[in-house]
């Protein structure tokens, strides 16, 4: 593959790109997304890119924009959390192409990941190439922004981890997050990766890396006994060799055993809590989001109503007070979302309003 010569563009650059812009959205009603980029970008915001310069060409057949800094529209963030609210991001704006160009999306997540640790961006929800394209490209779904006319955006974020070796990173894309797709809709790919950007926002090592992403390989084998399951997955891994001693699979494997929110006793190692604690996803309306998925998936004999009482039942039973869910770190993030969580529960003409929210979709 020939290299990309990618620079920063000028104002003599500015009607390339507006007929680059212009058929990206073009592409995008083709493809039934009708709402997005009416009226944006304009002429004004590419010069102000170009001024400030974050506005980049690719091969002259793309463009994006990679703009460092506070973006005013992540200020508040619905339906989730960012993960990482500690460290500088770059936010990825205004990305198009020539008609007949291929690969630009691709180089320009490329090269902002090479210059940049901690990336964001915002796609409309029915933009579902571009969805597919960052759920491709390693970014986590986090929840939902609005634009200043009030119009919501999916927001997505990701990190480098440049304390990982890239063949470890390597491997996980392509040998360990695939697993995950055949697991049940609350524990695909993209579970996966909260867990291991949650993980490294605890602890940032390989270990932690390894541990995160394999947590839930046992799904392979059902799901009541999953957690022991990936402990032996993770045990009978030559591949893990490559990176961590014998005892450290070992404290991996066992990680694995004791991340399950049912269990009765703490996790044996600051390993297995962080691991814990990254897969305590308590954000409120992911949580009821699942429990419906799972219902829908594994009880279709049951009714709404019926569906209905099984997610109350949850609920109380697992983030309720008194439920088996448990906190292990000092200072938990989770428990500020614990708290919202609960208050929900208690809340029930609310919580049935999110319950037929995604009993629906």
């Amino acid at each position: 593959m020939k290299e990309r010569i990618i620079r920063p563009s000028t104002e003599a650059d500015v009607p390339l790109i507006m007929s680059m812009l212009e058929h990206s959205r073009s592409l995008m009603r083709a493809d039934g997304n009708t709402t997005q980029w009416v009226g944006y970008p304009t002429r004004e915001d590419i010069l102000d890119d170009i001024a400030r310069g974050v506005s980049y060409l690719i091969d002259e057949q793309g463009t994006v924009a990679m703009v460092p800094g506070e973006e005013p529209t992540y200020a508040y963030i619905d339906h989730g959390r960012w993960i990482d609210t500690a460290t500088p991001y770059t936010t990825l704006h205004r990305m198009a192409k020539l008609p007949g160009a291929l690969g630009i999306a691709e180089t320009g997540f490329a090269v902002a990941k090479e210059r940049y640790a901690h990336l964001r961006v915002d796609t409309h929800h029915s933009n579902r190439p571009m969805r597919h394209l960052l759920e491709k490209e390693g970014f986590v779904y986090c929840g939902i922004i609005y634009m200043p006319d009030g119009s919501p955006r999916d927001a997505y974020e990701w990190w480098r981890y440049d304390e990982v070796p890239d063949d470890l990173k390597r491997y996980v894309e392509e040998v360990v997050l695939p697993q995950y797709d055949h697991f049940d809709a609350a524990h695909r790919r993209d579970h996966a990766r909260r867990v291991i950007a949650r993980a490294m926002q605890l602890q940032q090592t390989p270990l932690v890396f390894a541990a995160a992403a394999m947590h839930d390989l046992g799904l392979a084998e059902g799901r009541e006994e999953h957690h022991l399951a990936s402990g032996r997955m993770i045990r009978a891994c030559r591949e893990l060799r490559r990176w961590f001693t014998d005892e450290e699979v070992e404290q991996i494997a066992q990680a694995a055993e004791d991340h399950r929110a049912s269990a009765s006793t703490a996790p044996r190692s600051e390993l297995g809590m962080i691991i814990a604690e990254a897969d305590r996803d308590v954000e409120p309306e992911t949580i009821v989001r699942r429990t419906v998925e799972y219902g829908l998936s594994h009880y279709p004999e049951l009714n709404r109503e019926g569906h209905w009482q099984r997610t109350l039942q949850h609920l109380h039973e697992k983030y309720a007070e008194g439920g088996y869910i448990k906190l292990w770190l000092k200072d938990s993030p989770n428990a500020a979302p614990l708290a919202e969580l609960r208050a929900l529960i208690h809340d029930e003409p609310r919580l049935r309003q999110v319950f037929e929210q995604y009993f629906k979709n």
